[in-house]
């Protein structure tokens, strides 16, 4: 019997082989993917779409320092964040390596979250201060 030879039956054990080893990646960056949004026991019941049509991912409020509040609409590919201050933004996904981060065009406004925390920063390279500090997702009312 010759180890190095090609078979019919070594060929389909590759292609298999490929396809398992494809699956398991798809399904793990699919589980990242959902790692990214706000712990699924937390999260608010939200109209199913905005005002523009955008389905709702999930509506999550954040108590932060100092007694402010974040309200974040998550949706597919950005982030609506209502801030106690008054503002309201809509900012796209950004990269990041862990979590989620939505940036404006400048990056001088940066929403991250992570788990059930999240935090904002303000202002451009070595000027960005932290305006939203230690935000935690707050409880569902029952």
């Amino acid at each position: 019997m010759e180890w190095n030879r090609v078979t019919w039956y070594s060929q389909i054990i590759a292609i298999v082989l490929a396809l398992v080893i494809f699956g398991v990646g798809y399904w793990l960056g699919v589980m990242k993917g959902e790692a990214m949004l706000p712990a699924q026991g937390m999260q608010q019941e939200a109209a199913s779409t905005t005002q523009d049509g955008t389905p709702v991912i999930a509506d999550v409020t954040y108590s932060c320092d100092a007694g402010k509040t974040v309200r974040a609409i998550y949706k597919q590919n950005a982030v609506n964040v209502l801030l106690s201050d008054g503002r309201n933004l809509t900012l796209p996904h950004a990269i990041s390596a862990d979590g989620g981060r939505y940036a404006n065009d400048d990056e001088s406004f940066v929403f991250w979250n992570k788990g059930t925390g999240a935090f904002i920063m303000e202002g451009a390279g070595d000027a960005a201060t932290t305006t939203f500090a230690n935000c935690e997702q707050m409880p569902q009312p029952e």
